[in-house]
């Protein structure tokens, strides 16, 4: 089946169980991670998208990923977690961006992924409050951050990661977790340390 043409933008927030600020991000992927494997969780909060006729206008997925030691090594587990207000089309739409099979960002990182562990639906809420933000799906998903500000006391935007590389976006927002709690599809961490990564930014994909 030939893939249709795509398109979507919104905001993305992310925590992964690694200390601030992650070392995959600033090494290439060759960092060891700072638990020695990595958890993450990317939310994805779309503001407009399509997917060729499909409309996914102010939905939401969750990409959950697990790294056994230094990402680029691979063997990756990724799962999504879905909106569960998606219809039928508009979840296999955002199946397919999310685990890269429509190609996009997500197709980049194929090659590091071994397992998929699948799609979970779940109510996805997204909270945004100047530098401070968190991203719910129901038992599944709970994760919140703030920005990372510099050295003036007056400044209103957080640090800032350039051409990162990254591919949910090229740059991104500097932030610490306040807390983490991952339970879905195979995946369960939890932190409350205040110590660990997150980071977010505006998105902007497009593919087919």
């Amino acid at each position: 089946m030939t893939t249709p043409a795509w398109k979507l933008g919104g905001q993305y927030y992310e925590t992964c169980s690694c200390d601030f600020v992650c070392p995959c991000v600033l090494s290439q992927m060759a960092g060891k991670p700072s638990k020695g494997s990595c958890g993450f969780a990317m939310a994805f909060q779309i503001e407009h998208g399509r997917y060729g006729a499909v409309m996914l206008d102010g939905l939401g997925f969750i990409v959950l990923g697990h790294t056994p030691e230094e990402m680029g090594k691979g063997n990756w587990t990724v799962g999504i977690v879905a909106d569960e207000r998606a219809s039928p089309e508009q979840r296999e739409a955002i199946t397919a961006i999310a685990s890269g099979s429509a190609g996009g960002p997500m197709a980049a990182l194929s090659a590091l992924v071994s397992k998929f562990a699948g799609v979970a639906l779940a109510p996805i809420h997204f909270e945004r409050d100047g530098v401070t933000w968190s991203v719910s799906a129901a038992s599944l998903v709970d994760m919140a951050a703030q920005g990372a500000m510099g050295l003036d006391p007056h400044a209103s935007e957080p640090l800032n990661l350039d051409h990162a590389g990254h591919p949910a976006a090229d740059r991104f927002a500097l932030a610490r977790a306040s807390h983490s709690h991952i339970h879905a599809l195979g995946f369960d961490w939890d932190d409350v340390s205040g110590r660990n990564n997150g980071q977010y930014a505006p998105f902007s994909w497009q593919g087919g």
